[in-house]
């Protein structure tokens, strides 16, 4: 099993200093986690700008986004991005791309968004004939490509995985994608019934589902004192997980899920927000958090996450890799603050 990190831009949106940032990430590297995911929003940061830093600040640990989008980013940026950061860190870059929050785009950025499964599918066939030998691209479709021809290409195609949650997404993943990203918190009934889809559409591809992998964010913490960690998972459903189709990840026949989630998106103000092209900042500040997270049991947020005793975190470990699981995430909340106590976590989570 491999270790990640999922770092995003809440650190500097608190006044976080950007060093601090880069130390963790040498910190990381040093301790042996084997990736780092940073998130990329439209409020947010630039990750490719902070992926290029640390790659010259690393090296070994694997860099990425987590996710990027084809409107944030048109496919030749994402191209170029790619490139320059597989040549900065020598090889140790992949691409974590997702659909995006439309109603950002077309509401709030004056964006034409056309079908976002289409830009994404199109997307990766761009990066696909950008990253050939011929590094020659055509599209008619969502995007108008004509024969454009890039000359700074990566040294081999990494690898490209995909943030999915529902079934055309899914499909898409095992067709053309390299994995799948699970966000925070998906359950493993989820993720189980995910990765047979997947690995389905593949063989329908005539490709090789064994090849494919798949990275979950159980948000990993070893600790005796499970509860205090619950709160932020918490308000982790509520600010992301009330987005339209996320709440398919969080699939439980023993709980009513669908009236929770129905309850905490009336809290939080979702709908009516996304209808005027709202982000986080928005949920904030015209939602009830406090409200929301106190409509939202344990039991919904503990299928998903691996907290508890070592010897209780090693079997979820184990249960996840029994699914097809390749690669968890570590929480940041939690997280050992020397690189030798990091290192000691990630030694014992490898067991």
């Amino acid at each position: 099993m491999r270790f990640a990190l999922s770092i995003d831009h809440g650190d500097w949106a608190r006044g976080g200093e950007a060093e601090a940032t880069l130390q963790l990430a040498q910190r990381a590297d040093a301790a042996g986690v084997d990736s780092l995911w940073f998130t990329e929003d439209p409020d947010g940061w630039d990750a490719f700008a902070l992926l290029g830093a640390i790659s010259q600040r690393t090296g070994r640990i694997c860099i990425g986004t987590g996710v990027t989008n084809p409107y944030l980013r048109h496919p030749n940026l994402i191209a170029a991005s790619v490139a320059t950061i597989d040549r900065l860190a020598q090889g140790r870059v992949f691409l974590g791309l997702g659909r995006g929050q439309p109603e950002w785009y077309e509401l709030s950025l004056g964006m034409e968004i056309g079908s976002p499964l289409a830009r994404l599918e199109e997307t990766i066939s761009l990066l696909h004939q950008w990253w050939s030998p011929e590094s020659i691209a055509s599209m008619d479709g969502e995007y108008q490509v004509d024969a454009w021809k890039r000359v700074v290409s990566p040294s081999t195609a990494p690898p490209i995985y995909l943030a999915a949650a529902g079934p055309k997404a899914l499909d898409l993943a095992g067709r053309v994608a390299d994995g799948v990203l699970f966000n925070m918190l998906a359950t493993p009934v989820y993720m189980e019934k995910a990765i047979d889809r997947v690995r389905a559409a593949a063989r329908g591809a005539g490709r090789n589902p064994d090849t494919l992998q798949f990275i979950a964010n159980p948000a990993i913490v070893v600790t005796d004192d499970p509860t205090p960690f619950f709160a932020s998972r918490k308000r982790f459903v509520a600010n992301v997980l009330t987005l339209p189709g996320m709440e398919a990840l969080l699939e439980n026949p023993e709980i009513d899920v669908a009236g929770i989630m129905q309850r905490v998106r009336r809290l939080m103000k979702t709908d009516e927000l996304l209808a005027t092209g709202g982000a986080f900042a928005d949920f904030a500040e015209h939602g009830d958090l406090r409200a929301a997270v106190m409509e939202i049991p344990d039991e919904l947020v503990l299928p998903g996450s691996a907290v508890g005793t070592l010897p209780q975190v090693r079997e979820k470990i184990h249960e996840l890799a029994e699914l097809g699981l390749t690669e968890l995430m570590v929480a940041r909340n939690g997280l050992p603050s020397s690189l030798d106590d990091l290192q000691q976590l990630i030694e014992a989570l490898r067991g």
